[in-house]
């Protein structure tokens, strides 16, 4: 199949909701085969999240999700500003919400995370060489910090304790490129 029997062609397109964090579009395309439907799509500015490496521990938070009505065990993360490089924002929201600054910031990867419906596309950086300088948590954040060791994160994610997919891509891909020594 070439591309070209894949692509939909936008026909019309409109906001329909403008928040703070993000914009709900209604799009009106035309399918390879001539039908029109329409689309909608969440349009967000793109995230990142840390993956703070202490040795052999994870620097991990907890924190009240609305949305899922629950708290959740989670590597940092957070949206980007407008015009925001996802380097200086991962540094920006490691001191934010753990109180480090790494002397080492490595992008590991970045990918949708739902690309059904939006744009959003996370960066994750691995943080290493951590010194402790602070946390200045945004005034809207309530944020828990702990620090566990690898085999456990890797645990939490087995056990479900870990239900976060940005964090068990993040610890999964940490495992995978240095793996725990026995």
């Amino acid at each position: 199949m070439d591309d070209e029997s894949l692509i939909e062609n936008l026909v019309e397109s409109s906001i329909i909701y403008q928040g703070k964090l993000f914009n709900l579009r209604k799009n009106t395309v035309k399918l390879p085969n001539g039908k029109i439907t329409d689309r909608d799509t969440l349009e967000h500015p793109g995230a990142v999240a840390i993956i703070p490496v202490i040795d052999d521990q994870i620097v991990l938070i907890r924190q009240f999700r609305q949305a899922t009505g629950q708290i959740l065990f989670e590597i940092p993360a957070g949206t980007l500003k407008n015009g925001e490089e996802p380097k200086n924002c991962a540094t920006r929201e490691l001191k934010e919400e753990t109180g480090y600054l790494a002397d080492s910031l490595t992008l590991l990867f970045h990918c949708y995370l739902a690309p059904g419906y939006s744009t959003e596309i996370l960066y994750v950086f691995l943080a290493t060489d951590l010194k402790q300088v602070g946390c200045e948590t945004d005034p809207e954040e309530f944020i828990d910090v702990l620090i566990v060791k690898r085999e456990k994160a890797l645990r939490m994610i087995y056990s479900n304790e870990i239900k976060n997919a940005k964090t068990i891509c993040g610890i999964l891909t940490l495992q995978q490129l240095s793996p725990i020594q026995s």
